[in-house]
């Protein structure tokens, strides 16, 4: 068995290092022949890109507005590089014709700056060099028939292409451009396409059609954020008014339009009443809000290829940002029908399609729940906690005592029957150190497993004896390679050291019921506190979970609150219990230090302050909601969530696990919830600590 692993892994690097060139070619290709191949001694000259369109706003063509391609800044602080520019005509139109941008892979975008309707003149009279509060945008990479030349009208800018293009894009807005480190405004690029179409200057495809279109709010909700940046192009009162209300707590007003649409973006919840009344005004998009939202977030469904999903447990992400998501139960649509555990491994793109080969079987993968790492070396592993509906005719008993292992391209390292060495016993959480250990929190055999730099032939298991730690379940690790683990059966958490002796066992602080750990950048550990959830492991079954957490929407559970223990393992004295909390299950903290909480009961995730205060809105202290008080981040295209984790280009990631009202036959969700742009981004694969992009 270790000779066939060392096989396969020796194949995959080789094919890695096979595969670049042709990645490069790849990449070449795309960006045409300005990208000279290695060691060419007289590259191609760069050919020029033409650009057609059409500046379109609320009350229709905009003439004379000042039309600039740029080339997003490839770094934090790096300027946007102007490509090229043009005015439009009297019909809105424009042409220009500009040199390819000098990165493969970086993001181009157009802005078209003019004033407010009731200060605009003709071409001929010339808008005046000065800023203008009206900055429209669009982006273009990734989007189709925007550069070839072919269509009278490619590009069509309007409020929506910059609300997609300021929401998308918001942790990466600065001063009206783009800037930031690969992968984050590459991938969140492609998400703006999931929002408007800038072809037509309308509403997406994919925002139109089911999962979301009218099954969801978030559609509406755009529009009337549409409807208020067409205050802003409608009058100079209304951008007075706009950049009022956009601007975020302690921070400074925004310049224009686009800066406003990310400022708003990252503080959803500040003046939603008066930003409603705003959009209100002259209403030109529909279908748009009836009432005010608590908060001003746009969260999309994400069903990959439509019958993959089913039970979503926790997510992790590669280095290039893409989803990696494990499956409770095998796919099935009819709750009546039983189901057994899910054999897929899920890997979705940035914008919610599979990728290439995806999704992935074999490893001995099965059921698998919250746990899915990635270790240093880019592979994947998945924990077989063996979940199943009621009436699968397989016995899990064989089938959760493994973990599988997958490479980089999907393909399965581990045995048709996993790997076993390690005493797994229905096995959850799961975390690589930086040096390649993996830890696994056994959830069926009150023991942790660890994995000396991912070899699992030379797996530990380490039993913590009594009543310790019992049902361990969630995994992380501070900065000096200590593992973390909280016992949900035993209202506690247990330290190892980085060899796998047991250094403390914490309890106090509010600890009940745990289920989510995540460090933060210095260390200290937050802690999910369900006050309810008995997790179906040992001689626990999915039907007492379901009794024990009762309705969706209901009250919080007694004891549901987040807990925050220090380095040296000393719990705060109390825990915080935002009124949001009302079933706290996953948690992830970003590239800022503050905390994202999934709820399993009220269909929001919730935002918490961080130790460090100044990354918080002015006033704040640690633990206390940055999200609406009571309401967090809402969204009804969530059910019940279970894994949160934030991507690269600071989207929320949940995991729509049960639905609502859950038939045991099939109690799974069928979705992924992506929040865009909500928080700051994180580097991934998340190995130890989170890392700031």
């Amino acid at each position: 068995m270790r000779m066939r692993r060392a096989h396969s892994r020796a194949h995959s690097r080789a094919h890695s290092r096979a595969a670049l060139p042709a990645a490069l070619l790849a990449v070449a290709a795309a960006f045409g022949p300005a990208v000279a191949a290695a060691g060419d001694p007289h590259p191609a000259a760069a050919p020029e890109v033409r650009r057609d369109g059409v500046v379109r706003g609320a009350a229709g063509p905009v003439p004379g507005a000042l039309v600039t391609v740029y080339e997003a800044g490839t770094g934090w602080g790096e300027s946007p590089r102007p490509l090229g520019t043009a005015r439009t005509d009297d019909r809105g139109r424009f042409r220009i014709t500009h040199t390819p941008p000098r990165t493969p892979g970086s993001v181009v975008y157009l802005t078209a700056d003019t004033p407010p309707a009731d200060d605009q003149q003709a071409p001929e009279g010339r808008v005046a060099h000065r800023p203008e509060p009206v900055r429209l945008a669009a982006v273009l990479t990734g989007a189709p028939d925007t550069g070839n030349g072919r269509r009278p009208h490619g590009i069509t800018v309007t409020e929506r292409t910059t609300v997609a293009a300021g929401f998308a894009l918001a942790q990466f807005t600065r001063d009206g451009g783009f800037a930031g480190p690969w992968p984050g405004p590459r991938n969140a690029a492609y998400v703006s396409h999931n929002l408007a179409d800038v072809t037509t200057g309308g509403i997406s495809a994919f925002l139109a059609a089911p999962p979301n279109g009218s099954q969801t709010s978030t559609l509406r909700t755009f529009n009337s954020l549409a409807d208020a940046v067409a205050a802003c192009t409608l009058s100079t009162r209304g951008c007075a008014d706009l950049l009022d209300t956009a601007r975020p707590p302690g921070g400074p007003r925004p310049r224009d339009t686009l800066q406003a649409v990310a400022d708003i973006a990252r503080a959803p919840g500040t003046h939603p009443d008066r930003l409603f009344e705003l959009a209100r005004r002259n209403p030109t998009y529909t279908p748009a809000l009836d009432t005010a939202p608590t908060a001003w977030t746009l969260a999309l469904r994400y069903e990959g290829n439509g019958r993959e999903i089913d039970g979503p447990g926790n997510i992790a992400f590669d280095r290039g940002g893409d989803a990696w998501i494990v499956n409770n139960y095998t796919y099935n649509a009819d709750p009546q029908v039983p189901v057994c555990g899910g054999r897929q491994l899920l890997r979705l793109r940035p914008d919610g399609r599979d990728a290439a080969g995806a999704p992935y079987e074999g490893g001995g993968l099965y059921g698998a729940g919250y746990g899915v790492a990635f270790g240093p070396d880019g592979d994947l592993w998945a924990t077989n906690f063996g979940f199943q509906g009621r009436g699968c005719a397989l016995d899990p008993d064989p089938l959760f005592r493994s973990i599988s292992q997958f490479d980089a391209h999907g393909r399965a390292l581990s045995p048709p029957q996993g790997w076993r060495q390690g005493g797994y016993v229905q096995p959850q959480g799961a975390l690589a150190a930086p040096d390649g250990t993996l830890w696994v929190a056994n959830c069926g055999s009150r023991s942790v497993t660890r994995i000396p730099g991912g070899r699992p032939e030379r797996a530990q298991n380490i039993p913590v004896g009594g009543s310790a730690l019992v049902k361990p379940f969630g995994v992380s690790l501070d900065g000096r390679g200590r593992a973390w683990v909280t016992g949900n059966g035993s209202d506690s958490v247990a330290v190892f050291a980085p060899d796998g002796t047991l250094e403390r066992t914490v309890t106090g602080g509010g600890l009940r019921r745990p289920l989510g750990i995540a460090s933060d950048s210095e260390g200290n550990q937050w802690v999910s506190n369900s006050g309810a959830v008995p997790v179906p492991c040992e001689d626990g079954t999915a039907q007492q979970l379901a009794d024990a957490v009762g309705p969706a929407g209901g009250p919080a559970a007694d004891g549901a609150s987040v807990t925050l223990i220090g380095p040296d393992g000393t719990p705060a004295a109390s825990p915080f219990t935002a009124g949001s909390l009302t079933l706290p299950w996953g948690i992830a903290v970003d590239g800022s230090d503050t905390v994202w909480v999934a709820d399993f009961s009220g269909q929001r995730v919730t935002r918490l302050c961080g130790v460090r205060t100044t990354a918080c809105p002015p006033g704040h202290r640690t633990g206390q909601p940055i999200s609406p008080a009571t309401a967090g981040y809402g969204s009804d295209g969530l059910v019940r969530n279970t894994g949160v984790q934030i991507d690269p280009s600071g989207n929320v990631w949940l995991a729509n696990n049960w639905e609502l009202a859950p038939v045991q036959t099939n109690p799974g969700g069928h979705q992924m919830v992506l929040f865009v742009g909500l928080a700051t981004p994180v580097r991934t694969p998340l190995i130890g600590r989170p890392r700031a992009l």
